[in-house]
């Protein structure tokens, strides 16, 4: 995997005390600042090698002071379908989480075998804090909503099969949440499982997930806005990998959108159109890089294009929503010149990958991501018109 600047020098393994001499170098005024919040004092300059070695010999972990007495309930939604290998491994991390107070629901989504439930048994065992069930609706959004239904924390977190979560995860969604009352959806930084194919690496430069270690909070003050579009920038606020609600806010407003989504006719956007439905019903947004998960990408071409195909459409699905909505158009078709600069940086970003793909590979994925922006409109009429049929059929029972 390619180093942070200054770490290596270039393609190949990070060098740990080189990554920890930097991380002190650049965060070093904020990591001061919370030891010192919490009784701990750091060395001006401290030792890269003594780091390392109380990190690699499980030092005992000292609780975050911040966090003391304020740890909600929280409830963990895993969606997932037919992928019992990735999910085997997702709750492997879920169940190493240093948090008291939470449960884990995995939501079978229109299964076609009982192999997601068979690896649910083998891999949590008797364990009460987690529970299995069926969402028969297929559809990303559809499982998210069963598993709001599930639910019984004040907190709802959701990360997804492919992702492995840091073992503090919950106690940074916390933290998210304790940064203001008004917040209500947390977001977290998703680091790369794997860079080692040129495939993950042009993924990896393609999405935003893990570019800040700073936190922010988002809200619908001007002088807060991220940018031209705002709130309708996609991707600065977060992805649905690595998401946090609370519970009552998204139940009162009618959960995620199902004609948006994995496994719907758009592939896509339920988690940008959720952002910005909590920011418009004026709560706040908070970025907070202390909530970690590890995804793990695409490293085969066919995935991978199939996956861009479906960026495309859930983006342009989701700015259609709003585009059609009269409270938001005006300010969509005002932002679409920031918004169309913004593609241009992110695409750009994927050129200047030290070991970027061949030409011919980057030209494929980048027209599978506008096949998809093209076909995203149509295709969103055409899942709103399905998920309005089966609303009615579903009131007629």
């Amino acid at each position: 995997a390619p180093p942070p600047p200054g770490a290596g020098g270039g393609p190949g393994p990070v060098d740990v005390e080189q990554a920890v001499s930097l991380a002190v170098e650049t965060l070093g005024g904020p990591i001061r600042q919370h030891l010192a919040d919490d009784g701990v004092t750091l060395p001006a300059a401290p030792d890269p090698g003594v780091v390392v070695k109380a990190v690699r010999s499980g030092a005992p972990h000292r609780p975050c002071r911040r966090l003391a007495g304020a740890a909600p309930r929280i409830s963990v939604v895993v969606c997932t379908r037919n992928r019992p290998g990735l999910l085997t491994a997702c709750l492997d991390g879920l169940l190493g989480l240093r948090y008291e107070n939470f449960e884990v629901v995995v939501v079978d989504n229109a299964p076609t075998d009982d192999g997601t439930r068979v690896a649910f048994t083998a891999a949590v065992g008797t364990d009460e804090r987690f529970r299995y069930v069926v969402e028969p609706v297929p559809g990303l959004s559809s499982a998210r909503n069963r598993g709001l239904a599930e639910a019984s924390g004040e907190i709802i977190a959701y990360t997804d099969d492919d992702v492995r979560v840091d073992t503090d995860w919950l106690l940074g969604i916390a933290r998210g949440f304790a940064r203001r009352d008004d917040v209500a959806c947390v977001t977290g930084l998703v680091g790369s499982a794997d860079l080692a194919t040129d495939i993950e690496q042009y993924f990896d430069a393609k999405v935003s997930w893990s570019t800040s270690c700073a936190p922010r909070v988002y809200d619908m003050d001007p002088a807060n806005a991220p940018g031209p579009l705002h709130p309708f920038t996609a991707g600065v606020f977060g992805t649905g990998a690595n998401l946090a609600l609370r519970t009552e806010t998204v139940r009162a407003l009618g959960g995620f959108d199902t004609a948006l989504g994995a496994g719907t006719k758009t592939r896509g956007g339920e988690d940008l159109d959720i952002f910005v439905r909590i920011l418009l019903d004026g709560h706040a947004l908070a970025y907070e890089p202390a909530a970690l998960v590890w995804h793990s990408h695409r490293s085969d071409l066919e995935e991978l294009s199939r996956q861009m195909f479906g960026y495309g459409s859930g983006l342009t699905a989701y700015i259609v929503k709003y585009l059609v909505d009269p409270a938001t158009r005006r300010r969509v078709v005002a932002g679409i010149p920031g918004g169309l600069r913004h593609a241009k940086q992110l695409d750009s970003r994927t050129r200047e990958i030290p070991t970027a793909p061949k030409p011919e590979i980057m030209r494929r994925l980048r027209t599978r991501e506008m096949a998809g922006m093209l076909a995203g409109p149509a295709l969103y009429l055409q899942a709103r018109r399905r998920s309005a049929r089966a609303s009615a059929r579903g009131a007629q029972q």
